[in-house]
């Protein structure tokens, strides 16, 4: 065989690619800023430097942009809208009730049905909502039930993601692999083509998941009858004539019968008092503390301070925000990629004035031993820092609806309304229609979703909530890269280069090494950025074996799904990374494990169901 020649274009799409696989992986850069910037250089590089051959232009501007129309895109879109209506209108509420009650009798039954009815929703609707909705409930429960909140939420959590593997609409990374496969000429995907393989091997996973996952992992909560259990770091903001003023240190301390620990005491922007038993505290002092927000909120009251600094003119106190009004409640709100304060402060969100919260202390996920040594509202907030907010039922429930931040708060229920049956009833007919051929998915899950508009199940407002851009925009970006690894010839030579160094090895041995690489790839960067530019190099691979190129495809599906061993290979993960209290060890305790079982199961049922 040949080998396959490359030129300067290829090696600097080739690099390009590594690049961009480094910034998805870079957290302090934004997903969408850093897709955008590749985006950028691929197309002016591509247009100061034409590719063409024998006098023609094989790569133009419009193929690179031809991702935002793409026919795969547009389905993940308008599944992402149509599950916000079911998430609004409450119609997964009476399925969370039944899990509350049986947690309350059964916790180790409960588990299980708990990751199966996760896996099984996962398969028709994308996973975020589905575990934002068990979340509350989960911590709940099981600490009424005894049951470690860490051993049940991760593999909630994970058993999400592996019923997403069970049809084209699970995840977006499904429909990914399925549309570009269409679009290189290679057979169409049923809706439940590959249900078979993922039921076989999700079954082992969910077992794991159930039987050994909970062993694995550490009791990160400590007993205690709150339900929001997180540490926070905040501030005692000490008022003229409270109990703390002109009080010492040792006496303020007394006071919560020495259970309030203080880190600082700030008297000014650039003066922090010595911590001394005989200091005289004074108005307009910051004690910097950190406890649960019901020993926060114990101190506030106890001492006459507030948790809110009261002379602050970015987050005044008045009537959007009033403090005395009837009904305050605390809620837990988490940062995630995309939300509008991630890699933000909450003086350049504006969050009080645009939510009518009050933001009472932070708890930093990464560290949550780590002091904060400034105002919250001034810390550039990152992914997985969880919130401790005040504020009317209404105003709590108004960000809840906003659908652009991670409410955990416990205290009010999902909406449900008359119109859960009429949403449950599109939805039903979107699957219909796709199942059953009728109609190809996108036209079924942009039906789906005009329906859902036109019967007041789904607002333009939730609709557009709905849409991620990070997502948006790492496909389009993967989309193109994985254009111009075709074009250019580079995709044919790396499945080359996997083919000459595994070409000693029968070819069930390849395939299952090519399905590992691509689990450790998508654990590293996105999940659709490895399915994107895997896709090709799988169906080159196949092509040079001269086998069936399904089972190459599916190991990609499939591969890229595994996102189980890091807490930023998916979405889903870094919000139980907060809730659950967990480490980044943790996630490669259990997902690890995991990852080398699905792996194996895969290695052996996908060459007896599609021979090779």
């Amino acid at each position: 065989m040949q080998p396959i020649s490359i030129d300067a274009h290829g090696i600097a799409v080739l690099l390009l690619t590594v690049v961009a696989l480094f910034l998805f992986t870079r957290d302090r850069i934004p997903l969408e800023s850093s897709s955008l910037a590749i985006l950028i250089v691929l197309v002016t590089g591509f247009t100061i430097f034409p590719y063409e051959r024998n006098g023609e232009q094989l790569l133009r501007t419009v193929d690179f942009f031809a991702g935002f129309g793409n026919e795969a895109l547009i389905a993940i879109c308008a599944l992402m809208m149509v599950g916000k209506a079911l998430e609004t209108t409450g119609a997964l509420q009476p399925l969370a009730n039944i899990v509350g009650r049986a947690w309350s009798t059964m916790p180790v039954v409960a588990l299980l049905t708990t990751l199966v009815l996760g896996a099984v929703l996962s398969a028709f609707m994308n996973n975020t909502p589905i575990v934002v909705l068990l979340m509350p409930i989960l911590v709940g429960a099981s600490l009424r039930s005894k049951f470690s909140v860490s051993g049940v939420m991760m593999p909630m959590g994970l058993g999400t993601i592996i019923g997403g593997m069970s049809t084209t609409i699970g995840t977006s990374t499904n429909l990914l692999v399925v549309g570009i496969s269409q679009d290189m000429g290679l057979k169409t995907f049923s809706m439940f083509e590959f249900v078979l393989p993922a039921a076989i091997v999700g079954g082992a996973g969910i077992l794991f998941l159930w039987l050994i996952a909970p062993r694995l992992l550490p009791d990160r909560t400590p007993p205690m009858a709150d339900t929001s259990p997180r540490i926070f770091n905040s501030q005692l903001n000490i008022k003229e004539g409270g109990f703390a003023d002109g009080k010492t240190l040792s006496e303020v301390l007394a006071k919560t019968d020495g259970n309030m620990r203080v880190d600082k005491i700030q008297r000014s922007d650039s003066l922090f008092l010595a911590k001394l038993p005989s200091v005289k505290i004074q108005p307009g002092d910051r004690l910097f503390v950190k406890d649960t927000p019901d020993n926060l909120k114990h101190y506030e009251s106890i001492l006459g301070a507030t948790l809110y600094n009261i002379s602050d003119d970015e987050h005044p106190i008045d009537e959007d925000t009033p403090l005395k009004a009837e009904g305050q409640q605390l809620a837990e709100v988490v940062v995630t990629r995309g939300s509008p304060l991630h890699l933000r402060t909450l003086t350049a969100a504006r969050f009080s004035a645009s939510y009518g919260l009050l933001p009472l202390a932070l708890h930093r996920a990464r560290a949550p031993s780590s002091q904060v040594t400034g105002d919250i509202t001034m810390i550039r907030l990152r992914a997985g820092d969880v919130l401790l907010v005040q504020g009317t039922r209404e105003s709590i429930e108004g960000l809840k609806d906003a659908g652009s931040m991670l409410v955990l708060d416990g205290t009010t229920d999902l909406p449900h309304t008359h119109k859960a049956k009429r949403a449950l009833a599109i939805m039903g007919l979107v699957i219909l229609a796709a199942a059953t051929g009728m109609l190809p998915i996108s036209v079924s899950a942009l039906a789906g979703l005009g329906l859902m508009l036109a019967t007041n199940c789904l607002t333009w407002r939730d609709a557009a909530a709905a849409l991620s851009v990070p997502v948006v925009m790492i496909i389009v970006t993967s989309l193109a890269l994985g254009n111009a690894l075709m074009q250019t010839g580079m995709a044919a030579w790396l499945a080359d280069s996997f083919v000459g160094a595994t070409e000693a090895l029968p070819v069930p041995m390849i395939l299952s090494a090519f399905l590992l690489l691509m689990s450790i790839m998508t654990n590293v960067v996105s999940n659709n950025a490895a399915a994107v530019i895997g896709t090709p190099i799988a169906i080159g691979i196949a092509q040079q074996l001269g086998v069936n190129p399904e089972p190459f495809i599916l190991a990609v599906l499939f591969g890229a799904n595994m996102s189980f061993a890091t807490p930023y290979g998916y979405q889903t993960n870094l919000l139980i990374l907060s809730a659950g209290g967990y480490t980044f060890t943790d996630f490669l305790r259990v997902g690890i494990p995991l990852t080398i079982v699905m792996w194996i199961g895969f290695s052996f049922v996908l060459p007896l169901l599609y021979p090779l």
